[in-house]
Parts: C-alpha cells; sequence; structure tokens
C-alpha cells in the first residue's frame, strides 16, 4: 500500500475524528484559530441547559440513543415497529435486514431540509418539517414498497430500485413542489443512486443471503466476529471504507475518496493528511442508528462510546448560542456559508470535541459515568434538543446561528 493510500485509510475512523476535533479545540484554547474564540467559563450554565431538557424530555433519565428510530415515533406511537410486527418477520436477522435496509436510505436522506419544507403526516394530521419530517417521508415511502423491486415484498430496499432513482421520484414521495422547497433534492437523489450502484457492485458484502441490498450489511457486520460481538467503532469503520465511494468527491488522498473530510490550515500533520479534518457526520449518524438493529438482530454492540458526538448544526448551534464559542467576525453571522469553508470545518470540528467536553460535564453533575450515559444518550437527551430550544429562543424562525448553504449530503 502506498504511503498516500495508508494516509487516507488513517482518516477513516472515529479515533481520527476525535484526535484531531481535540488538536483543533487545544488551538482554539491557545487563541491560535481564525474565526472562533473559545470561553470554556460557559461549560457549566450549558451542561445545566442540557440537563434541564434531559430531565423535561425524559424524567427518570432512562434515556434511549440517539438514532433515526427516535424520529419514527410520533405521538407516543413507534411507527416502525407496529408495521414490523405486522409483518411478521420469519426471524430476527430477516428484521434486521429490512431496519437496515430503512435506516441506511433515511439517514442518507437526512442532510438537512432546509427553513421551508414541510411534511404532511397523514396518520397525525401534523404538518412536520426538519429532520423528523424527513424520516417520516422516508418510512411512508419505504412502507410503501417505494424502494422495492418486488411489489409482493414492500419492506425492502433493492439496489436496482435505487440505482435509477430520480429526482422527481423522491420529490413525489416528500412532496416537495414550488410552494415547499426542499433543499439538496437532486443531490440526494444522486447519492442515492450512487449507492444502489455500489450495492449491486458489492455482493460479497450485500447480498450474503439476498439479493443486493443495503440490509446484507446486517449479515456482513454479523460474520466479523464469531463471537457475536461488534464495536462501534468498527461499524462505523465497515460504513466508511463499503460506502465511501458513494460521496460526492470533495477530497481524494491516494485514490481513496474521503467523504466527509475537509481542508483547514490549522490542522499541520507531517504526512500526506496535512490539513484535512475528519468529520463523518452522516455515516456516524447512521452508525448510531444500526446499533439498535443489530442488537435486535443478535449481536451485542460494544464500545458506544467509541463514535463521537455529531458535528450537524443543532449541536453546533448550541455551543454558539449559549456562549461557548464566539465569531472573531460577528458580520459572519448575517452571510451564508459553504460546507467546504475554512468556518463552517472549524464551527464543525470543535463542535465533536466540546461534546466530550460537555458530556464530562453533565456526567459529574448528574454523578453517572460513562458506561451509565454514553455519549449516544447524552446526544438524544439532550445536546440536540437544547440546541433546538436555544435557537427558537434566540430566532423567531429556530433557524441555526450560522447559515450554511448545502447540497443535501453534508448535515
Amino acid at each position: 500500500m502506498n504511503p498516500e493510500t495508508a494516509a487516507a485509510f488513517s482518516l477513516l475512523s472515529a479515533e481520527a475524528v476525535r484526535t484531531r476535533a481535540h488538536h483543533m479545540l487545544a488551538l482554539g484554547l491557545d487563541g491560535k484559530l481564525p474565526n472562533f474564540r473559545v470561553d470554556l467559563s460557559q461549560l457549566d450554565s450549558t451542561a445545566e441547559r442540557v440537563i434541564a431538557v434531559t430531565r423535561q424530555n425524559y424524567p427518570s433519565l432512562e434515556i434511549p440513543f440517539h438514532s433515526r428510530w427516535r424520529h419514527f415515533v410520533v405521538g407516543g406511537v413507534d411507527r416502525f415497529d407496529g408495521i414490523a410486527k405486522a409483518a411478521a418477520f420469519k426471524d430476527a436477522a430477516a428484521r434486521a435486514r429490512a431496519e437496515f435496509d430503512l435506516a441506511i436510505v433515511s439517514v442518507f436522506l437526512d442532510a438537512g431540509a432546509g427553513p421551508q419544507w414541510r411534511y404532511a403526516d397523514r396518520e397525525s394530521g401534523q404538518s412536520i418539517g426538519r429532520s423528523e419530517g424527513l424520516a417520516l417521508a422516508s418510512l411512508d415511502m419505504f412502507m410503501r414498497g417505494a424502494f422495492s423491486a418486488d411489489p409482493s415484498r414492500p419492506l425492502r430496499v433493492d439496489a436496482a430500485v435505487l440505482a435509477h432513482l430520480s429526482a422527481d421520484q423522491l420529490a413525489q414521495g416528500f412532496q416537495v413542489n414550488a410552494d415547499n422547497p426542499l433543499v439538496g433534492l437532486e443531490g440526494r437523489a444522486a447519492l442515492l443512486r450512487r449507492l444502489g450502484a455500489l450495492i449491486a457492485e458489492s455482493p460479497g458484502v450485500f447480498a450474503q443471503n439476498d439479493s443486493a441490498r443495503p440490509g446484507g450489511l446486517f449479515d456482513h457486520l454479523a460474520a466479523l466476529d464469531d463471537g457475536n460481538t461488534i464495536a462501534a467503532p468498527d461499524i462505523l469503520s465497515e460504513l466508511l471504507h463499503e460506502l465511501g465511494p458513494i460521496w460526492p468527491s470533495r477530497i481524494s488522498l491516494g485514490g481513496i475518496p474521503l467523504g466527509d473530510c475537509w481542508r483547514h490550515p490549522a490542522m499541520k500533520t507531517t504526512d500526506a493528511t496535512n490539513g484535512i479534518v475528519p468529520i463523518h457526520k452522516l455515516s456516524q449518524w447512521l452508525a448510531y442508528s444500526l446499533i439498535e438493529p443489530l442488537q435486535r438482530g443478535g449481536i451485542a454492540v460494544t464500545d458506544i462510546d467509541g463514535l463521537t458526538g455529531l458535528a450537524e448544526y443543532r449541536n453546533g448551534g448550541l455551543f454558539i448560542d449559549s456562549g461557548v464559542l464566539a465569531l472573531r467576525d460577528p458580520s459572519q453571522l448575517t452571510r451564508a456559508h459553504e460546507a467546504g469553508s475554512e468556518l463552517v470545518v472549524e464551527w464543525r470540528t470543535l463542535t465533536v470535541a466540546l461534546l466530550d467536553r460537555l458530556a464530562a460535564t453533565i456526567r459529574e453533575r448528574l454523578n453517572m459515568d460513562a458506561v451509565a450515559l454514553p455519549l449516544a444518550k447524552i446526544l438524544e437527551g439532550g445536546t440536540w434538543a437544547a440546541g433546538r430550544a436555544i435557537a427558537r429562543e434566540k430566532r423567531a424562525d429556530g433557524a441555526p446561528p450560522i447559515n450554511v448553504t448545502s447540497d443535501g449530503t453534508v448535515f
């Protein structure tokens, strides 16, 4: 393996995300970053805010993991669980494959809806936006068999269908029109088409017990360890290695597409990864969302805290709105920024490290350890909800403090 390829693979892990994020935070604490100042004196009050929101959402502190599955619960009713029970899957593995199918497609469609888009949920009668609306739209398409090649088996996703999915089909499923625009629609459809093509070309990973489908990844992960155990960071590594080529080619190194990795001049190294910051937000969101299907499928998942916090605008917005992060140039709050801009890369990377710091503070306040309160529960309790709540306090439309131009494949 040539040195550039080896260097590229070194960025495809949760450990790389965490290590470089904490390096960025250290630079920020030394006042050496171009865009943000860091004020850790505001961390205690931010922790209290998150704890208050967590107790409101989960008074007993029995908190589920942060994952896509939470968004399928509407009004206390778990929509997918009802569908799964009615489907009567032949065994736990069959259900797990269907859950992988749904989670992978739904997460890859979950890249920020924009402020205007809403989904009219027929069952509840509600008009639902943002991530929850995207989740329900994808669930409804899945339920109707929109991703299945077999009309008699709707609850599946087939590579052949994804490979030919058009933006118009997605627009119909997501109720998109001139009055209800969804940002990055074509980007989302193109991402799913690339996913379908890759799965079809990789039957050894995605078709062990069936035709090529995302759900075949369940069998692949289950086969990695004979003890029916997998570490959460290994789930992410497999996702980054097996699905990495579907992401838009922003940065490649040694012939390896790096996905959600970006350039920032402050990230100095002595190898080919100099100036590159890995984040892998959607892939980590997916890794979190595959934990419960694996567990239900009989696979124990360990080292869940080996994954990092998610660098998206609710978690990142929490730190800006609560004063932990402050822009050196406040006028930047009035401008739109590309996802690859130095400012956004810096913000997202700092968010990952600050979530670790915040988690430690919250655990200390609640007298709980990382086993009882892993990061996945703090995110759910939690930071994401607190970020949304403070955004509504600060701005009438509840928008994040920084306006990021989305192509439907980052946030």
